[in-house]
């Protein structure tokens, strides 16, 4: 048993419709190269050994889960998903903690690319920190602004900027609380962090691959299908 992490699950929120694909179905049961996208995200996170198991938060009229290759894994859970993103989390903690799991690693269920190697370094860096962490990445590009009216505004300095990214680690009491706490105040949880955030807490942010990409739009899965074909020179594993 890990003395740091004596006991960790990964949380994947995947009950949203993912609208944005204008596909047939959830983003998350798109194929690349024959295989689920959902597939593919499970499979990363429990190639990490430290990942006791995956708990995964779908609709409750979901037509599709069972159909996933990792459905009957024994380190696979599906729990009902929520509303909205952060109603699928609180779910899937509350799962967690009757688990008794001390640690959650939530990750996004259309980010298949996920590197082993980023999560063991988010692991690492964290290091049982109270205040927990998360994958990002330094923005690279300017920053403008916009006005109401869709013309720019100003520009942004980008200097301290970060493009939010899972996994995000957090110890599972804190962030079970805070969520709900936050969605009990109406306040927009955007993403896990977002909700420690306004606990008073400063997550670390630990440098992910460029690689770990979110597919959202139709030229997202063609990218997301070329980085798994070319794992083996790209890193990816």
């Amino acid at each position: 048993m890990n003395k740091i992490y004596p006991s960790l699950v990964a949380i994947v929120p995947a009950a949203g419709v993912g609208s944005r694909m204008e596909a047939d179905r959830p983003k998350q049961y798109l194929t690349l190269d024959g295989r689920f996208i959902l597939d593919v995200t499970i499979e990363k996170l429990l190639s990490c050994a430290l990942v006791s198991q995956v708990i995964v938060a779908v609709s409750a009229d979901d037509p599709y889960f069972s159909k996933l290759s990792m459905a009957n894994h024994p380190k696979v859970l599906r729990v009902d998903g929520g509303v909205e993103r952060a109603d699928s989390v609180l779910n899937g903690l509350n799962k967690a903690l009757a688990l008794g799991a001390q640690w959650a690693l939530v990750h996004d269920a259309a980010r298949p690319c996920l590197l082993v190697d980023d999560i063991e370094r988010l692991l690492e860096q964290v290091a049982a920190d109270d205040d927990g962490g998360l994958l990002a990445a330094p923005v690279r590009d300017t920053m403008k602004r916009a006005s109401p009216d869709g013309f720019v505004d100003h520009t942004v300095n980008r200097e301290g900027l970060w493009h939010a990214l899972t996994p995000q680690l957090f110890p599972t009491k804190s962030l079970q609380r805070n969520v709900a706490a936050a969605l009990a105040a109406n306040i927009p949880v955007t993403d896990e962090a977002s909700a420690m955030e306004w606990a008073g807490h400063h997550p670390k942010l630990v440098i992910g691959n460029d690689t770990n990409i979110k597919v959202t739009r139709p030229a997202d899965l063609k990218l997301a299908g070329f980085y798994l074909q070319h794992e083996d020179n790209l890193g990816c594993a």
